[in-house]
């Protein structure tokens, strides 16, 4: 900047002084037919030319510099004779304007070598300043004669300083290759998203919409649906998920935002009870992102990764996302197993067809520990071929039930998926399935503490199976009762038109004694912290559930899927909402750990104390006429749940 401006000045005065001779020049060019003032212009001219202080001799057209006086003399005697022809006339000059205005450039260039030298110091300013100095001379010498014009105009201007341009920044780097090229669209839980339009070198912008409306054919009064982490109400459209983010990479240093918003938000929180422990709102601090971490990539091999911060967990294969999943209500080894993880993880691509993925983490699916140790686990993920899938999770020595220091878990989920067949020209153009098995336990936790019902029928009306001690992982001895999670899942999935329409046939199946994945059912508003009296997740407690779905898919783009879905699931005890549903009379009365009364009032008294809840609500009369359990309000469950749902998802 300071270069131009130099130049700028530099060049300024040269023209200036350019324009000066330019007009001595239209000057002596003007015709003059009064032959005395062309007589006065040769005395003038003389007398310019002896003044060589101010300014170089003046010459008319036509002479010479250095021409004897008696010829100056002839041509001026020849001029001055009234009808000579004239052969040289000397030009008719103000000299007093020649003089003010070289006298101006001359006080302009001092003021512009005064601020030269305020502005960029000393070396600089004389550097200039001889610059305009040099100009200044051509200028005044210039006026002297027409041959200094050619010299005056081949004077080269000082050659600009480039700017370096600034150094590449590259997002990630890893020389050997991302790992995993190829088309993996086909899969269930990545998508079938080719490419982000919007994405720039350094930013990949994310953004996703989930609308789903769900008929329950119980049709609950409350519109109020329980055990699933999917779908929440009944009879209605609900906006399920809008989110908003993407990804990060700049010179190896990642990371990635994706906000959570709609039924998402409260339905997810509400399923951890860790931030029941100790002080700080955990849930209000986390629970509109669904994903946020910031990490660093080595350019190692086909690259090694290190993130930490809120992470999405495949554990039980289906992403956290539906647009990204065959189906939108998945089975409950999906369903009832992490959707993330709040930690550190490790992610090393030795080649690249396999990952490799340790976890250190908070807890199963938790913003905090639940008790005083964390969670480890890890992700091996192999793909061998473009139509083989391996994926292996494994998750221990976390205590992850609140209140049961001690009693740690443990957890396998593997998955294959395959893709038999791909003919894109066909109208069946590519057929893939499925197949995923868990098998899960809790150990420890001290010795037995309590009664339990030995068939698990907990909570049955009037039970007193109230046991909170410890667990064994195989078998009940010892007076503990098994505590372990089994379960599988198969999919079969048809594409048809390149890729327009897809059909999903699939379903599972899943034994918990204990019920420590089972969902819990949110009566009278019930969460993971406060417990329910009417489904309690008691050691010993039984639940056996298997499910089905069939889903068509409509996508006419990448980035939409049009869905219709219906699905059957059962439970051995009563557990999905019935027609009278599972809102107390006048709503969530605000004490979802008590039975509610009659009347929907809570009766002061929680599980194992129903005797005392009846009496309660007798005694204040909220027992709406009814005397024995009738005193109380009951949730209406049932053991099977039909549901049709249609969704519209967003995704780019």
């Amino acid at each position: 900047m300071k270069q131009n401006l130099r130049m700028a000045m530099v060049l300024g005065a040269a023209f200036c002084g350019f324009a000066v001779q330019l007009d001595c020049l239209a000057q002596s060019a003007r015709p003059n037919s009064d032959r005395t003032a062309a007589a006065q212009s040769v005395t003038a001219a003389s007398k310019v030319q002896s003044d060589s202080t101010e300014i170089a001799a003046l010459e008319g057209p036509g002479s010479e510099p250095g021409a004897p006086a008696g010829e100056t003399s002839a041509s001026a005697s020849a001029a001055a004779t009234p009808g000579a022809t004239p052969a040289s006339i000397l030009p008719a000059v103000d000299h007093t304007a020649v003089v003010k205005e070289l006298a101006e450039m001359k006080a302009r260039i001092a003021q512009l070598e005064s601020e030269l030298k305020a502005s960029n110091g000393a070396a600089d300013a004389d550097r200039d300043a001889n610059a305009l100095r040099s100009a200044e001379g051509v200028a005044v010498s210039g006026a002297s004669s027409d041959s200094s014009l050619p010299a005056m105009q081949a004077a080269p201007a000082p050659a600009a300083a480039a700017t370096p341009a600034p150094p590449e920044i590259n997002a990630q780097t890893t020389t050997k290759g991302e790992p995993f090229d190829g088309d993996w669209t086909w899969l269930n839980s990545n998508g079938h998203a080719v490419d982000s339009p919007m994405s720039t070198k350094y930013f990949t912008p994310e953004f996703r919409a989930d609308a789903n409306y769900t008929l329950d054919m119980n049709h609950p009064h409350d519109d109020t649906l329980g055990g699933s982490t999917e779908t929440f109400r009944s009879d209605e459209w609900q906006l399920e998920q809008i989110s908003a983010g993407g990804d990060i990479r700049i010179n190896n240093v990642r990371g990635r935002i994706l906000t959570m918003d709609g039924l998402f938000a409260t339905t997810t929180p509400r399923n951890d009870a860790s931030p029941s422990r100790g002080q700080w709102d955990l849930t209000g601090a986390y629970k509109y992102v669904s994903e946020a971490w910031g990490g660093y990539h080595w350019d190692v091999a086909h690259g090694l990764n290190v993130d930490a911060g809120i992470f999405v967990s495949y554990i039980g294969l289906f992403s956290y996302y539906n647009f990204d999943n065959w189906t939108y209500q998945p089975s409950f080894v999906s369903s009832n197993t992490p959707w993330f993880f709040n930690g550190l993880r490790i992610q090393y691509f030795p080649t690249k067809k396999l990952k490799i993925e340790p976890w250190i983490i908070n807890g199963w699916q938790s913003y905090a520990r639940a008790n005083g140790k964390p969670g480890l686990g890890g992700q091996i993920l192999w793909r061998p071929t473009p139509y083989l899938d391996f994926v292996w999770n494994n998750y221990g020595m976390g205590e992850d039930a609140v209140g049961f220091p001690g009693r740690s878990r443990v957890h396998a989920d593997y998955s294959a998926q395959v893709k038999v067949y791909d003919r894109p020209t066909r109208t069946l153009d590519k057929i893939a399935f499925t197949v995923t098995g868990d098998l899960g336990c809790e150990y420890g936790g001290g010795s037995s503490s309590g009664p339990y019902d030995t068939h698990g029928f907990s909570p049955e009306t009037g039970s007193n199976s109230t046991y909170s001690g410890g667990v064994n992982c195989h078998n009940s001895k010892d007076g503990k009762p098994k505590q372990a999670f089994i379960g599988w899942m198969a999919y079969d999935r048809m594409w048809f038109k390149k890729d327009l329409y897809a059909i999903t046939i699939g379903g599972g199946q899943m034994n918990n004694p204990g019920r420590y994945l089972t969902l819990l059912p949110p009566i009278d508003g019930a969460t993971a912290t406060t417990g329910s009296p009417y489904f309690t997740e008691n050691g010993g407690d039984r639940a056996q559930m298997h499910d089905g779905t069939i889903t068509f898919d409509y996508m006419p783009s990448q980035f939409i899927t049009f869905r219709a879905e219906t699905g059957y699931r059962y439970s051995d005890v009563p557990y999905w909402s019935g027609r009278s549903g599972i809102t107390p009379p006048g709503g969530n009365n605000g004490s979802p750990s008590q039975y509610a009364c009659a009347s929907g009032a809570a009766s002061g008294a929680g599980y194992g104390n129903l005797a005392t809840a009846i009496s309660n609500c007798i005694g204040t009369g909220n027992n709406a006429g009814g005397s024995g359990n009738a005193a109380l309000w009951w949730p209406d469950l049932r053991t099977n749940q039909t549901v049709a749902t249609i969704a519209i998802m967003v995704r780019f």
